[in-house]
């Protein structure tokens, strides 16, 4: 619906507090306190109004690149916040930057070192409890491999959001393999390695041109809402994640790259790291997996494969649920689908 007399009101509120007031969306973090910290691991937990949480603890994985505010987007469509409102104790890693000191580092530090320690820690701050970690796109995959790796830890359970196993099921780069075959790998491994990693501002721009139809008719679809403040809002807030992503550090990008994307390592359940093979049949907790409807970095059918995989996990879920990769996790929907579906997972193995 166009601009109408009836309108003018709200649209002219909406601009002024876009264009001279501080904006339409409340990007206030939840409250948090620095509880551990180690390299590129600073383990917050987040905190209750009102100082007490009786529900089980939930750790919040991040995937490497995206800001760990990806979990606290803003008031209103933030998991950390729906999560504490809910009575649980919620904890969250953020690896923090990546530089060039860092091209060295590769997947195992993540799931040797940082998900264990993060884990262990959260446990011990909530009484011993085990933590039930809620990930979403490469925080899915160092999930499942850390608690494949290290079967002592003390998971509850996972979820795990738009973490594609499959990657020739991904249509977005399915016109790339054949060049990289042909040249048996080497069209990016001088750039990685030149730069150290693969630079944020490269990771941007390829998760901006994985939504191109919509940034094409973004302005098409402002003007069409300018009435709607939370339409409004969830662009503003969207737009300060894609602002703040981080880079690759260069061997674990050369790893993703050489096993994950090139062998599909992840698909066939198993991937060497270090020198070592972690399978993933040996997760053994409850696992639910969600898939966004139109994900075009983690399609279903990438997602979808590693509920195949999981042969001693008691319990494996799929769910399908509205949105691209960002919003299937914390779109204006994800309240009643996504994150509904998780408080029916997490409900079912608390009783």
């Amino acid at each position: 619906m166009w601009l109408t007399p009836t309108r003018l009101p709200t649209v002219a509120a909406n601009v002024l507090a876009k264009t001279f007031g501080d904006g339409l969306a409340d990007l206030r973090p939840v409250p948090r306190v620095l509880i551990d910290r180690g390299p590129h691991r600073n383990l917050y937990r987040m905190q209750q109004p009102d100082g007490a949480a009786d529900g089980s603890p939930v750790l919040l994985v991040p995937p490497l690149a995206a800001p760990a505010l990806c979990f606290d987007l803003r008031r209103g469509c933030s998991m950390a916040e729906y999560f504490v409102d809910a009575g649980h104790c919620v904890y969250l890693v953020d690896y923090g930057e990546v530089s060039f000191s860092d091209r060295g580092i590769g997947v195992e530090h993540w799931v040797e070192e940082v998900l264990p320690r993060a884990i262990r820690r959260a446990s011990e701050d909530a009484g011993g409890a085990p933590v039930r970690l809620v990930s979403w796109c490469l925080g899915g995959i160092f999930a499942l491999l850390t608690a494949a790796d290290q079967q002592d830890l003390p998971i509850a359970s996972i979820v795990s959001v738009a973490a594609p196993v499959d990657f020739t099921a991904i249509p977005l780069v399915a016109p790339v393999r054949p060049l990289v075959e042909l040249t048996g790998g080497w069209v990016l491994t001088p750039v990685y390695r030149l730069l150290g990693s693969a630079p944020a501002s490269i990771v941007s721009r390829v998760f901006w041109a994985t939504g191109l139809d919509k940034e094409i008719t973004k302005p098409l679809a402002i003007l069409k809402n300018l009435d709607d403040r939370e339409f409004l809002a969830q662009i503003e807030a969207v737009d300060h994640f894609m602002d703040n992503m981080l880079a690759y550090p260069g061997r674990t990008f050369g790893q993703m790259y050489h096993r994950f994307f090139r062998a599909n390592d992840l698909a066939n359940g198993s991937v060497e790291l270090a020198g070592r093979t972690i399978s993933l049949s040996k997760v053994s907790v409850p696992t639910l997996v969600i898939a966004g409807e139109t994900d075009g970095i983690a399609p279903k059918r990438a997602v979808a494969r590693v509920t195949e995989l999981l042969d001693h996990a008691p319990e494996v879920c799929f769910e399908v649920a509205p949105g691209g990769h960002l919003g299937v996790l914390t779109g204006r929907g994800a309240r009643n689908t996504t994150w509904s579906y998780i408080d029916q997972f997490h409900a079912r193995h608390d009783s």
